[in-house]
């Protein structure tokens, strides 16, 4: 079964921030966004904006398409 975009997208987001050591708390305040947000985010549960993806992007020190990608 294929993941969606909106699913690969929070793994790889859960994935960079547990590699980073920060909880998901730590990344809100890094974004400016809240920690459920990450935490729906993460979870596939919500449509992100582009604006927020770099936001994230940004916060873990990478480019936002590998944010996107299927590892």
């Amino acid at each position: 079964m294929s993941d969606t975009l909106r699913e690969i997208f929070g793994n790889n987001i859960r994935e960079i921030r547990l590699l980073k050591q920060l909880s998901q708390e730590d990344l809100a305040y890094l974004c400016g966004l809240h920690r459920t947000y990450i935490s729906d985010i993460e979870r596939g549960n919500r449509n992100v904006s582009i604006d927020n993806i770099e936001k994230i992007a940004k916060a873990l020190g990478i480019k936002p398409s590998i944010l996107l990608e299927k590892h």
